[in-house]
């Protein structure tokens, strides 16, 4: 037991030399189901995507924004952007919709994922819907996009399958480790996503409530 927490002492101040975290003026608070969640949050790209993502620890957790544009280029206007079910944002049906309409400048989705049994066993995982609901956003001459939202998602539970955790042994509980020291130290999540990752989802559903959110990030 000794060994192994050495080892992964030894992880986690590797990645924080590797990964030191920068401080910087960007600023996420939202309540989560009543609570209040206060983070610095961050851009990433995910295949042709970026995003917005807002990172703690302890328990782990990741709200994640997607702002898309009308020609899906980095650039976002200021204005108003509705907020889609998650599963199916880039649809034909959904450009055409917010287009017709001529008030949204694009679309929106709103992920979160929260560690519900450690060390990354269970999660609970939101997701937004087609629910009429919008993200407003300002891009500063500062180069700050400043954005208000609230959101109700529509809430799913996830476990690790057993073959995960046996199969995967030693090296799959090493992954977690390192991963939870590269969120810690960097800011951005690392393989929070149980969706695709040896997690089988549960038949229990719920909603996840984001009220009063405020994003401010540097965008240039």
């Amino acid at each position: 037991m000794k060994i192994l927490y050495s080892l992964f002492l030894s992880m986690a101040v590797a990645a924080t030399t590797t990964f030191g975290q920068i401080a910087n003026d960007n600023k996420f608070d939202v309540q989560i189901d009543g609570k209040d969640y206060a983070t610095q949050p961050r851009r990433i790209r995910i295949g042709k995507f970026w995003w917005i993502t807002a990172n703690s620890i302890k328990p782990d957790k990741s709200v994640r924004i997607w702002l898309g544009s009308y020609d899906n280029k980095d650039s976002i206007e200021s204005g108003t952007y509705l907020i889609v079910d998650a599963d199916n944002p880039d649809t034909k049906d959904n450009w055409k919709r917010i287009q017709e309409l001529g008030t949204y400048k694009g679309l929106a989705v709103v992920k979160y994922v929260e560690e519900t049994k450690e060390p990354r066993i269970e999660y609970h995982v939101g997701k937004s819907q087609n629910n009429n609901e919008t993200i407003t956003v300002k891009m500063g001459t500062d180069g700050f996009l400043e954005a208000t939202f609230n959101s109700t998602l529509a809430g799913t539970f996830w476990k690790e399958k057993a073959t995960a955790t046996v199969f995967g042994g030693m090296g799959r509980l090493i992954n977690k480790m390192e991963d939870k020291a590269i969120t810690k130290s960097t800011g951005y999540d690392s393989a929070i996503d149980p969706e695709g990752n040896g997690y089988k989802k549960q038949s229990q559903t719920d909603k996840i409530v984001l009220s009063n959110g405020i994003v401010k990030l540097k965008m240039n």
